[in-house]
């Protein structure tokens, strides 16, 4: 007869054999369940851009794997430690990430004497580059956490089991460090030692952790290393002429304006169109490099501030001739008049007259040259006719007759409208082509993928008459054609170029107007650019107050 005290050893081999099975079941089961939570973290991390919500996630991830209370990840910032997010389940903080802003002192990494700090965690686990895992805070005789005890002290909790990881990046240097807090009991929800599954599994994080941290920080370097090239670009090329000095810079600015009034829209042709986050950020790169070309363009062309400038204007020389005209006209009247009193003549009223009024003439032929050499208003067929009528007069030169003006001059003084002849023209309109051909040039990835496009077309037209490929409306994205309207509103209003003054808002819009009704720009574009006042917050931030003449 058996009683409960008398087990049979078999039986007693055989429950030893149960438990330990059980406990071994148990075991892998918390060990299946940390993988499946770490490939998950993972593939979260992975795909997470925004480095705010990474550094959450990654918190976030740790805790949940470890099951613990808390925790911290900070970031080596120069010689400190900067805290970057906390979070603590028992006391509902959740300070930094998408919380609250945190106010805490960076850690310094060193003391005043310039030795390692090694009584601070965070500080320990850095400069030895190892994991520091502590049973109980109150008992750890090598650490200062007199911090911790007044903290815990003054919101009642009790800081016990600690483990700090160091987040080593692909170079081996130390970007930051994983603290977690408290590792709590599933089942009896006490606080426990961080055992050694679960400190590898958080170490395992860890890595994963500084890798995408890593990857995330090399993509916003290199992000904003072109940024700062692409910007150097265009200061190389505004900084070329002191006539286009920001140019590059206001383009972007109202095309980004005009694109965002577009978006804006919700009626018409316009309604469907919406721009994402990476849609302006490549519309910001191919504002900045729009006119790139520019950058092989002569400066004697940009800065041509008139008809006859070369190295200097020319109208100088012309000048000089007519003042040797007048010299010799005084010089003739001077003559007659000393042979009239040689020979006892009564002086001519009519020399006199005569001589007032080549002088005049010279005079009025003179200021109508330098009107012509302005370029501010356009030629008519009379002001042509006259030039080349003026081309028939002579002056002495070495005591030879030459023309008062050459081809050349009667050229270049004949051009239509602006400053530049049709060559000097085609080199300025050739900068567009080696724009396309420079930004083709240009490996660009996927998400900048339409930058040469949309660079490309702020000089094409909406009936096709544009250059340099006589694109039409259709064939042309709405950035496109928003920064073709941008470059023409600047440069209508652009105080700062050679040959003309900046236009007030009034002659600005009234030009626009015209450009819409002969299909030179966008009619839905220019409807948004006028509905949404978009010509007036440009006014603001960049043109003087005389120019802005209307609400």
């Amino acid at each position: 007869m058996t009683t409960q005290n008398n087990i049979n050893p078999f039986e007693k081999s055989a429950t030893m054999g149960i438990n330990v099975d059980n406990e071994l079941s148990a075991d892998m089961q918390k060990i299946l369940e940390q993988v499946e939570k770490l490939t998950d973290i993972g593939i979260a991390l992975s795909a997470e851009k925004d480095t705010v919500q990474l550094l959450e996630k990654i918190l976030l991830g740790a805790k949940s794997i470890t099951n613990s209370d808390g925790g911290t990840i900070y970031r080596v910032d120069g010689d400190t430690i900067k805290i970057e997010i906390i979070r603590s389940d028992t006391l509902g903080i959740s300070l930094g990430g998408e919380g609250n802003t945190i106010n805490i002192p960076n850690i310094p990494l060193y003391g005043e004497n310039g030795e390692p700090n090694l009584k601070n965690v965070v500080c320990y686990s850095y400069h030895n580059n190892k994991t520091i895992n502590i049973e109980d805070a109150y008992d750890a005789v090598h650490f200062d956490f007199t911090g911790t005890k007044a903290f815990d002290k003054k919101n009642n909790y009790r800081s016990k089991s600690f483990l700090s990881i160091p987040l080593n990046n692909h170079q081996g240097e130390i970007i930051g460090i994983l603290q977690l807090i408290n590792a709590i009991d599933p089942v009896t929800k006490e606080i426990i030692t961080f055992d050694s599954v679960s400190q590898r599994f958080a170490e395992a994080l860890a890595s994963q952790a500084a890798t995408v941290l890593t990857k995330q920080q090399l993509i916003t370097d290199l992000e904003n290393m072109f940024e700062s090239l692409v910007k150097l670009i265009a200061t190389a090329v505004d900084e070329k002429s002191p006539y286009t000095g920001g140019h590059c810079r206001r383009v972007p600015e109202l095309t980004s304006m005009l694109t965002e009034a577009a978006h804006d829209t919700h009626h018409g042709y316009l309604q469907d169109f919406k721009l994402s986050e990476a849609d302006r950020y490549e519309l910001t790169i191919a504002s900045w490099l729009h006119d790139c070309g520019k950058i092989i363009t002569p400066e004697h062309v940009i800065d041509k501030a008139t008809k006859l400038e070369t190295i200097f204007d020319r109208i100088h020389l012309l000048e000089t001739r007519f003042e040797v005209l007048k010299r010799d006209q005084e010089i003739t009247f001077l003559k007659q008049q000393l042979a009239d009193q040689q020979a006892n003549k009564t002086p001519s009223p009519e020399l006199e007259q005569n001589f007032q009024a080549s002088v005049s003439q010279i005079n009025d032929d003179l200021e109508f040259i330098r009107g012509c050499n302005t370029g501010g208003e356009a030629m008519s067929d009379e002001d042509i006719s006259r030039l080349q009528s003026l081309q028939t007069l002579t002056w002495s030169l070495n005591n030879v007759d030459v023309p008062l003006l050459s081809d050349e001059e009667v050229y270049n003084l004949s051009i239509f409208r602006g400053t530049l002849t049709s060559e000097e023209r085609q080199i300025i309109n050739n900068h567009i082509n080696v724009t396309i051909s420079m930004l083709e040039a240009i490996k660009f990835p996927k998400h900048l993928k339409n930058v040469v496009e949309i660079a490309g077309g702020h000089h094409e037209r909406m009936d096709g008459k544009g250059y340099p490929k006589g694109l039409s409306r259709e064939e042309m994205s709405i950035p496109a054609r928003a920064m073709a309207i941008a470059d023409v509103f600047e440069a209508l209003t652009a105080k700062d170029r050679p040959y003309k003054l900046g236009k007030k808002l009034s002659e600005a819009l009234f030009i626009l107007k015209k450009m819409k009704e002969e299909q030179h720009i966008d009619p839905d574009l220019y409807d948004a650019f006028i509905e949404q006042k978009v010509y007036k917050k440009y006014a603001e931030r960049f043109l003087d107050d005389f120019q802005i003449d209307i609400e």
